[in-house]
């Protein structure tokens, strides 16, 4: 039985913030990383319209790139004062990760990490709250998905949390939020909601529902995310919505080796997520090629790249990735990137090892051995 799950309402387009002065509620915490949000004003119109529906509110703010467990803790040990029947997660994917997980521990005080890293094993949530959802990137899709990574940096241990009960209630993909985001971030996550539209593509979980919000999330980024890049007003504000349908495929039909590959070598390298997807995604479309070659043509095909058959389509579609990259100035490799060579071989070891392991592999369309593994690093790092 397949089961697909987005949040209730998910309100998209020009000025959609607003919405927030319908909220039914009387306390409101919201959950921010730094400065931008108070800079870009997304941050005040939020307060102005859950002041307008009634609701007290308090901020908890300082969310880092990859949310800790003792920043996740602190937010709960706000959230346990000031009793909010709304969490609203504001910012790209780091806010409102941190805020599923600070709901988690908000309603159940003595549940642990270990427990809420095992897939679809939280208890019942929206016992004290519920969780509106605002992104402020074009990326990550976390205001439509069912998961949330949470690292212990005192031990290193990466907690991984999927379960359904963390879906959003209410998702607000204001397109106005995605107009201040830097060139090179507008470039990151882009490639991020690309890379998700097409490992979701190609999945084992995949079905006719996912596909089709995947598909259309391709085309949208080949249309716009150029132009986005280049400031078009327009085309972020569809690359905003691209991405959100990215998140809603890929919260159902998981992912694949690319983001096992970035999720363990981002922090090791320095690299940003989006950046280490778009150096991967080339590679790994060839590698997954043998079992899912049809998938990646209808994909080429629907894109109308040029392929006479299943090869010469999966060619393309690998140049099609490429020429993205160049486009916006992303680095071809790792080592274009600036990772220093004797730090990649020494950590070589580990970090194939770790990416077979990651959840997301579980559902790449092709097996994969540590061998293999190295091999496609290796391409990645010198970009061949």
């Amino acid at each position: 039985m397949a089961r697909f799950t987005i949040p209730r309402d998910v309100y998209f387009g020009q000025g959609t913030i607003e919405e927030l002065k319908n909220l039914k509620g009387k306390k409101a915490a919201i959950v921010i990383g730094g400065s931008a949000v108070k800079k870009n004003g997304a941050l005040e119109k939020v307060e102005k319209f859950l002041k307008e529906a009634g609701m007290e509110t308090t901020l908890i703010e300082g969310v880092e790139a990859d949310p800790s467990v003792k920043t996740v803790m602190s937010g709960v040990e706000v959230m346990n004062s000031f009793q909010p029947d709304w969490i609203v997660g504001l910012g790209g994917g780091s806010p409102m990760d941190a805020a599923k997980a600070m709901w988690i521990f908000y309603e159940y005080p003595e549940f642990t990490f270990e427990e809420a890293a095992k897939p679809f094993n939280l208890p019942e949530l929206r016992q004290k709250s519920r969780y509106a959802a605002i992104p402020t990137t074009s990326g990550t899709g976390s205001e439509v998905t069912s998961f949330a990574v949470i690292t212990d940096t005192e031990t290193g241990v990466k907690y991984p949390i999927a379960d359904f009960n963390i879906t959003p209630d209410i998702a607000i993909v204001d397109t106005d939020l995605a107009q201040s985001m830097p060139a090179k971030l507008v470039a990151h996550t882009g490639m991020d909601a690309l890379t998700h539209s097409l490992e979701a593509y190609v999945s084992t979980m995949s079905n006719e529902l996912t596909d089709a919000l995947a598909m259309k999330s391709i085309e949208m980024i080949q249309d716009y995310i150029v132009e986005s890049f280049k400031g078009d007003e327009n085309s972020r504000a569809k690359m905003h919505i691209s991405q959100c349908l990215a998140g809603m495929s890929f919260s159902n039909a998981i992912l694949g080796i690319v983001h096992s590959m970035a999720h363990k070598t981002g922090k090791i390298f320095a690299v940003p997520h989006g950046c280490a997807n778009a150096i991967y995604l080339p590679i790994a479309i060839e590698f997954n090629a043998e079992v899912a070659g049809a998938k990646y043509a209808d994909v080429a095909r629907r894109l109308g790249l040029k392929g006479a058959n299943e090869a010469e389509l999966v060619k393309s579609l690998v140049q099609f990735v490429r020429d993205l990259n160049k486009a916006m100035n992303i680095p071809t490799s790792l080592k274009e990137f600036g990772v220093e060579e004797a730090k990649f071989l020494a950590n070589l070891e580990d970090i194939s090892k770790n990416a077979v392991a990651d959840p997301c592999t579980g559902t790449n369309p092709r097996e994969i051995s540590v061998e293999q593994m190295k091999e496609l690093f290796n391409r990645a790092y010198y970009g061949v």
